[in-house]
């Protein structure tokens, strides 16, 4: 893909209006165009970030047995009458009338009408446990939407909801999603941290956010520094696995602002371990028993022809969001660099020749190379402007393709300038450097 004809619109500034990282970086290489307040059309670049999250999300959805489906973004507003929240969840909560003057919403969430799905077709025990998942946009009115999309009105999001024949069984789902989020984060390059949470509007007393450190983050984290120290990944999908996992990071105080109790966080964490700062949520998972089951008579037959509501969970990512965390864990504000996860970037690699208008040598080597590289489905981008070096250089460490081939005056033969950003350049071949980038995509 030769950067001349993509659609990336870069700014040479910072725009005024972008106050944090994410902001600022998403606006001036052109990865989204703000339509209204906290409403943004995703161009091509910062879309093609986002839908290899969604890949990721999706496939780490897969693995644990969930079953994807798809619902609408508008809903009837009588079922969220039957659930009882549908005058408790807020101004958050956009309502509309159709031509009918029926009442209607853009869902902000889904527990209802997965509910509603749920109880029109699955009526045995035996059917159970059900884990359905969707990926879509959803939206919420919010009263100051900020700092681009990490505080927008309409967002992507992943939301999952399980259904289970008894606590038990249900917190097993919720282990399994637990795992699942451990290893998203991880493929995405991100330590999230499980952190005790408020149940907030969705209800229910079982909670964790997954945080990842920030500055800029708006949710106030207290957690014991050692809890960096547990690693999951091994762990199987079996009940007693998944809850010695949850226990091993439990055994660590982390709680966000809303549960965070000062005299509990002193007797449990030693001073040297205690870490107060910020962080961005970058997912949510709650456990909530039969609130939305039993308004909602979602009820199966068991051995003996008694009937019982199911119990549920949720399980939410945002998608969307997740673009600008990992632009927050990852961006080097200072050198204006951005180095994407491989397993997310826009481009594997972007090659850099000089050219000269009356010498297309430099052009034509980036063409063979770039044959090269896309047989062995290496994405690449190739700067062909006749920009100086030094503006092609920090055009692309704006992008942020992790590796970089730098055709120049220093190229010779088969030896070509190759770097991961970031990093010091070294001289090396061409079967050289797919090797090295398609090891570090297979680790991903």
């Amino acid at each position: 893909m030769y950067i001349s004809k993509s659609f990336i619109p870069i700014l040479k500034n910072n725009p005024s209006e972008a106050k944090i990282k994410s902001h600022q970086l998403m606006l001036r290489v052109g990865m989204i165009k703000q339509s209204s307040a906290g409403i943004y059309s995703w161009l091509p670049l910062g879309f093609k970030v986002m839908k290899k999250i969604e890949q990721i999300v999706r496939e780490e959805q897969n693995n644990i047995g969930v079953q994807e489906i798809l619902m609408p973004t508008i809903q009837s507003s009588e079922i969220w009458k039957e659930s009882g929240r549908y005058e408790d969840y807020g101004e958050e909560m956009l309502r509309i009338k159709d031509r009918q003057n029926r009442e209607m919403l853009y869902g902000p969430t889904n527990e209802e009408l997965v509910t509603d799905i749920f109880r029109s077709a699955i009526k045995s025990y035996k059917s159970l446990p059900q884990l359905l998942y969707h990926i879509q946009w959803k939206f919420r009115d919010e009263i100051r939407p900020r700092f681009g999309i990490m505080r927008c009105r309409e967002f992507y999001m992943k939301d999952a909801y399980s259904f289970d024949v008894s606590d038990e069984e249900a917190l097993f789902s919720y282990n399994k999603f637990f795992l699942s989020y451990l290893k998203t984060f991880k493929r995405l390059d991100l330590t999230a941290i499980p952190m005790a949470a408020d149940t907030g509007p969705i209800g229910g007393n079982l909670s964790h956010e997954f945080v990842i450190l920030a500055e800029t983050g708006e949710s106030k984290i207290f957690t014991d520094k050692r809890i960096f120290d547990v690693n999951g990944d091994q762990t199987k999908l079996e009940k007693k696995s998944l809850e010695d996992l949850r226990k091993k990071y439990e055994i660590f105080y982390s709680v966000t602002d809303e549960k965070f109790n000062k005299e509990e966080f002193e007797k449990k964490v030693s001073e040297e371990n205690r870490l107060k700062t910020k962080g961005i949520e970058v997912g949510h998972i709650f456990y909530f028993g039969d609130k939305y089951s039993k308004p909602m008579n979602a009820s199966v037959d068991l051995p003996g022809g008694k009937k019982d509501f199911v119990k549920m969970g949720s399980y939410g990512i945002g998608v969307s969001r997740l673009v600008g965390a990992i632009i927050e864990a990852k961006y080097d504000e200072k050198n204006e660099i951005m180095k994407w996860p491989i397993s997310v970037a826009p481009y594997d690699i972007s090659i850099i020749p000089m050219i000269n208008k009356n010498d297309t040598t430099a052009l034509d080597k980036a063409n063979k190379i770039n044959f090269e590289l896309e047989k062995n489905n290496i994405d690449t981008i190739i700067d062909d402007t006749d920009e100086n070096f030094s503006s092609k250089i920090k055009k692309m460490n704006l992008i942020g393709a992790p590796y970089q081939i730098i055709i120049g005056k220093q190229t010779d033969g088969d030896l070509l300038e190759f770097k991961e950003v970031g990093k010091e350049t070294q001289k090396i071949n061409l079967t050289e450097i797919i090797k090295i980038i398609n090891k570090q995509k297979a680790k991903n």
